[in-house]
């Protein structure tokens, strides 16, 4: 605040002093045009001829003086010249070519293309907006590839198949459990399971922690809060709300097992077991019992 207050005191004093300078001089300015010298007066009282006749007895005032002046200027100039003979000429309309484009049709042309580059942008947002998007892995439709194949991978990885595109576990359902999941699962899921696959969401309906697989039990064994699931997703135990979400199924003309990833359809409630499958062996959790 002082140093503020320091800087500028000098410049408030230096603006007043410029305002004083020309106030001063403006008023010398003033008096000068209003103020005749002494020698002017003497000499506007002498003789002054202002039609050229060196017989004038009596002596023109100022004003007289400046009125004799504005006449001879207004008069100065006004005398009528006779015009020279001129010969009017026939009007030719001027080429179009070389007049080129009006500045109103510069304008109605810029105008016209402005809306269009308008309305052309509008309309490709408009189609891009309602066009639906590129997407790829996940959120979009993955394929697993054959049926058969997919089977035959799972039984490599002893019962559970991951598919980090899909963000997936991939296991077998198995056919003597189909009548009591047509009782229990919807179109999208039921297309997968006759397949004798089941497509589940690696996430916990807990909390969402990534679910891994327990070999020894044969089932999904959540590591964050103890919520375990049978090898098709049912909750067996923990405190899971539900089964684990699944993605819609399907199976193309050529036998390739589609996982609609965008598509996540909640798991079965609490209760549910269509399987019966039991722990084959000793859990993952650390002495967590069924």
């Amino acid at each position: 605040m002082g140093v503020a207050l320091s800087i500028a005191t000098p410049i408030i004093v230096v603006a007043a002093v410029i305002v004083l300078i020309g106030a001063a001089r403006r008023r010398e300015t003033m008096a000068a045009e209003g103020r005749l010298t002494r020698e002017t007066r003497r000499r506007d009282r002498g003789r002054v001829d202002i039609d050229g006749d060196s017989g004038m007895s009596d002596a023109p005032t100022g004003r007289e003086v400046e009125r004799a002046a504005v006449v001879a200027r207004q008069t100065a100039g006004t005398e009528l010249v006779e015009a020279a003979d001129a010969s009017v000429e026939e009007w030719t309309p001027p080429d179009p070519d070389a007049i080129g484009v009006s500045r109103r049709q510069f304008l109605n042309r810029s105008t016209v293309a402005m809306m269009g580059f308008s309305l052309t942008g509008f309309g490709a947002a408009c189609v891009a907006f309602l066009w639906p998007p590129f997407v790829t892995g996940f959120g979009a439709d993955v394929n697993a590839g054959l049926v058969d194949d997919v089977k035959s991978k799972i039984r490599d990885e002893n019962g559970f198949l991951y598919l980090p595109n899909a963000r997936a576990w991939v296991t077998e359902y198995p056919a003597a459990a189909l009548p009591k999941a047509q009782a229990t699962y919807s179109a999208p899921e039921l297309t997968g399971m006759e397949s004798g696959l089941v497509a589940l969401f690696q996430k916990c309906p807990h909390l969402g922690c990534r679910v891994p697989n327990c070999l020894t039990s044969q089932w999904f064994e959540c590591p964050c809060h103890g919520s375990r699931y049978n090898q098709v997703g049912e909750k067996r135990g923990g405190p899971a709300p539900r089964g684990m979400d699944r993605f819609a199924m399907s199976v193309n003309a050529k036998g390739e097992f589609i996982i609609r990833t965008g598509t996540v359809i909640q798991g079965p409630p609490i209760g549910v077991n269509t399987t019966g499958q039991e722990p084959e062996g000793p859990s993952c959790l650390g002495g967590a019992s069924h």
